[in-house]
């Protein structure tokens, strides 16, 4: 069932708690498309690409974020970087035979997660929280504890049958409140929220979803806001890249590989400059 890729924000009239619901297809195809990534690579990105989209929305200015795991397992490194207006792209780096498991040690190895920060306006943040959960999801729930000291539940599914790859995960978070502490309240939205299954989350409309979990809670529910991948590669930031490495060592690649080629991880595009290139790049810069 093919689904716009769409952020869904929500908040209850009775209780201090936020929600959000995102479900990804297009885009994350987008991203799987690049590389010829393993399964449980696939799938960790489907869930990392989810993680990011929720906490992209959690953000309160313009800017951007980066969502990154590192480790000293088969998969090396996983990174999604978003920004405000929910553009997503996404890369993984893996060696070797890649274990056929969800558990993200079994992954990632030892390592840790960070999660950068950058605003338009303003100081770039980092956190970063040791990598000691079982999943992802629980791995960035010890991030907000630590962090935010919020109470928060994530939730992330990714669903690789047949043709129909896409990742669709659910966020609850308390709000900051003047009252006494309600976690009774959060206990009970959270209940009914650990209730969804991955089938539902994957296939059915957001809005089926969000009654089917909360028919007898008073909800509101925002205009959704549209998800995309976009890659920030471009033409220029090659170039830009040729004029750091300097002429006379871009020739000498030149003239050893008879051409000089970039490739972007993140879609897969492929740059090439030949001798004529390098040069008219060089002279336009003495202008």
């Amino acid at each position: 069932m093919n689904k716009p890729d769409q952020l869904h924000r929500y908040l209850f009239d009775h209780y201090p708690v936020r929600g959000e619901l995102v479900q990804l297809q297009h885009s994350f195809q987008q991203i799987l498309a690049s590389q010829a990534y393993p399964v449980p690579v696939q799938r960790l990105l489907g869930e990392l690409l989810t993680a990011t989209s929720l906490l992209t929305a959690t953000l309160k200015f313009e800017g951007h974020i980066t969502v990154q795991l590192q480790g000293d397992g088969p998969v090396s490194l996983a990174v999604i970087n978003g920004d405000h207006n929910q553009q997503l792209r996404g890369v993984a780096r893996w060696q070797g035979d890649v274990p056929d498991s969800t558990r993200l040690a079994d992954l990632v190895g030892k390592g840790y997660i960070a999660i950068t920060i950058t605003p338009d306006d303003g100081e770039r943040y980092q956190g970063v929280v040791e990598l000691n959960e079982a999943s992802l999801a629980a791995s960035l729930e010890n991030y907000f504890a630590q962090s935010e000291q919020l109470a928060t539940r994530i939730w992330l599914f990714t669903g690789l049958q047949g043709d129909h790859q896409a990742a669709a995960g659910m966020l609850l978070q308390a709000l900051p409140s003047e009252e006494e502490s309600r976690q009774d309240d959060f206990e009970h939205l959270e209940a009914l929220t650990a209730t969804v299954k991955a089938e539902e989350l994957l296939q059915l409309d957001a809005q089926e979803v969000l009654y089917r979990l909360y028919n007898q809670e008073a909800v509101r529910v925002f205009d959704p806001q549209p998800v995309s991948f976009k890659c920030t590669c471009s033409q220029e930031k090659c170039e830009q890249a040729l004029l750091q490495v300097g002429q006379q060592e871009a020739m000498e690649i030149i003239q050893e590989q008879g051409k000089i080629e970039m490739h972007c991880d993140y879609c897969g595009h492929h740059y090439r400059f030949d001798g004529s290139d390098v040069q008219n790049l060089f002279s336009q810069t003495l202008h």
